[in-house]
């Protein structure tokens, strides 16, 4: 299934991610792909910033993952824009928190042949001036809650 939304600006970004954010489980993997600077930190950002009280959500650029907590579970952001192998993933602890937390990754083909089956794929590319997001997954379980969004 694919749900496309048009974003004109980043504050329709951050309101897509917030739905997205609403309807997230633990054990949720979200997969953003997009060229630099096609709005992939301000979704993360907003997603986070919907379940958790963090005021600021730095880009894991240099750190490669930055840790939220939440009531529910720990939201794992990544980006991998900078590994040179994909086997480094495991070096992030990304075992424990593609099972126990909820993890949005940017630039998950860096991940190659470990990138977990079951994740939702986010899209972000141009559309004009616009962002055209689109979210798809195969999963029956997550088609039922993204038909909710």
């Amino acid at each position: 299934m694919k749900k496309v939304y048009i974003s004109s600006s980043e504050t329709e970004t951050a309101a897509v991610a917030s739905k997205l954010a609403q309807i997230t489980e633990r054990g949720d993997i979200w997969a953003l792909s997009g060229t630099l600077g096609m709005g992939k930190s301000v979704f993360a950002r907003a997603f986070i910033q919907t379940l958790s009280d963090a005021e600021e959500v730095p880009s894991p650029t240099f750190t490669l993952v930055q840790t939220y907590r939440t009531p529910m579970f720990d939201i794992y952001h990544y980006d991998l824009y900078r590994l040179k192998e994909a086997s480094e993933i495991f070096e992030l602890g990304v075992e424990e928190a593609f099972y126990e937390g909820v993890s949005l990754v940017e630039w998950p083909e860096k991940m190659g042949s470990f990138a977990p089956r079951n994740m939702w794929h986010i899209v972000i590319e141009a559309d004009g001036e616009k962002r055209k997001i689109t979210i798809s997954t195969d999963d029956e379980q997550k088609i039922k809650r993204l038909a909710d969004v």
